[in-house]
């Protein structure tokens, strides 16, 4: 099985530098379209955008409505890019048994991979994304029209900022940080 992961870390760290902006908490106005992702250090609110990848944001909200996400690991983490997980077998290489996505890429004039965007990871063939995402550090224009972007963080990057960070330009993690639970919000009672 081919290992779903983005381009080395050197080229994509060169693609951007740290935004000084950050991402302002926002209340979720669509709660069909927002996700929860209880990390250890807090709740990460993610606004979908399914008219960016309507294809993926639905796989997303399948999967976490089906608990899928719940319990794995962010399980390669690259200090000033972005941290991946999604994958059940922890390795990079796995995926859900449901059939890859056909790309859906943005032109960058649309959209942009920024500090707080959410993407799916895939192999070399740009339409096997299936279920492993990354949450993005910093920019990377190199990923910009690439990759499909399916939503950004609206609150909570303080806690995505404190996933622990893997080693080497692969970014394994040893003692992987887990996602703890991840719901789509209108699936969560007001208030919890």
């Amino acid at each position: 099985m081919q290992r779903r992961t983005l381009l080395t870390a050197t080229t994509l760290i060169a693609g951007g530098m740290l935004m000084s902006e950050t991402t302002e908490a926002q209340t979720p106005t669509d709660r069909e379209n927002t996700l929860f992702l209880d990390l250890k250090d807090g709740r990460v609110t993610i606004e979908l955008r399914p008219d960016l990848a309507p294809k993926h944001v639905e796989r997303i909200k399948e999967l976490t409505r089906k608990g899928f996400y719940d319990n794995t690991v962010f399980h390669r983490v690259i200090e000033g890019f972005m941290a991946q997980g999604g994958d059940p077998t922890g390795t990079g290489t796995g995926g859900s048994d449901l059939p890859n996505l056909p790309a859906e890429f943005s032109p960058p004039a649309k959209a942009r991979f920024l500090r707080g965007v959410c993407g799916m990871a895939r192999t070399m063939d740009p339409n096997s994304a299936n279920s492993q995402f990354f949450i993005m550090f910093a920019p990377a224009a190199s990923l910009d029209g690439q990759y499909t972007i399916w939503g950004r963080v609206v609150s909570g990057m303080e806690a995505v900022d404190k996933i622990k960070r893997g080693s080497g330009s692969s970014g394994t993690v040893r003692d992987p940080d887990h996602i703890l639970k991840m719901r789509v919000a209108a699936d969560v009672p007001e208030g919890q």
